[in-house]
């Protein structure tokens, strides 16, 4: 990697730095747009103690459901379990601690914190335990809970298309969580499906500019259908 040219070829180097006990905000919805290969080559490392910020926290064996199966993270910050089996049994035993947050809420927390914003007020789970122990205002005579935002020490992202110099386009529903993710890590990694060279991606195309980027690498992707649903014949 030199200068504006932020390509990585290995996966060692694109999460080089990696350490014990950090935060990871790790971009898709389920199993749509999370950066398989990354989180993968996560499960080789020597790596615990992670602090995971995700919608879920993929499935049994995919996604970061690998990285449960390895005991490799002490704690999820998500909006619902979902299909996960692991995820579920590990939080009734108490060996992994879960901190369950309003989708909407957990997107603004990761766009705030990529803004530099410390917190912010939101209606969302007002009288609910949510807002247990947190800060109430009211505003127009309406109350509202005060969320602090998020921001980790690696964002793990999966993008479409990149250039070399890391600005990213999404590719439909596969964008999700990936743009507020990707500005919320102070090291920001987009495994992509395609690198090209600057000045081939359409600036008003493009989703997350470069400047939020450290390292790009090209990924190959499984793909994973979550739940496949077909008409009967």
């Amino acid at each position: 990697m030199v200068g504006f040219n932020k390509v990585v070829n290995s996966y060692d180097e694109a999460l080089k730095g990696l350490k014990n006990n950090m935060t990871v905000i790790v971009g898709g919805f389920g199993l749509c747009g999370i950066p398989e290969g990354l989180i993968a080559r996560i499960q080789t490392m020597d790596v615990s103690g992670l602090t995971c910020v995700s919608n879920n926290a993929g499935v049994d064996g995919f996604g970061l459901g690998l990285l449960l199966e390895s005991k490799q993270i002490k704690k999820m910050i998500a909006s619902y379990v979902g299909e996960n089996g692991l995820f579920e049994e590990q939080f009734l035993t108490g060996e992994l601690e879960v901190e369950l947050t309003p989708q909407g809420t957990l997107a603004e927390k990761m766009r705030a914190g990529g803004a530099g914003i410390p917190g912010f007020y939101t209606a969302t789970g007002y009288g609910t335990p949510v807002a247990e122990g947190k800060e109430i205002r009211s505003f127009g005579g309406k109350s509202y809970v005060l969320e602090e935002s998020i921001t980790g020490e690696f964002a793990l992202v999966k993008a479409w298309k990149a250039d070399t110099m890391g600005n990213l386009i999404f590719r439909k529903t596969a964008m999700n969580f990936n743009p507020m993710a990707a500005t919320a890590g102070k090291v920001t990694v987009a495994e992509v499906e395609e690198i090209v060279e600057p000045g081939e991606l359409d600036p008003n195309a493009i989703h997350t500019p470069g400047i939020y980027v450290n390292r790009v690498i090209k990924g190959t992707f499984e793909k994973r259908i979550e739940q496949l649903t077909l008409a009967s014949a």
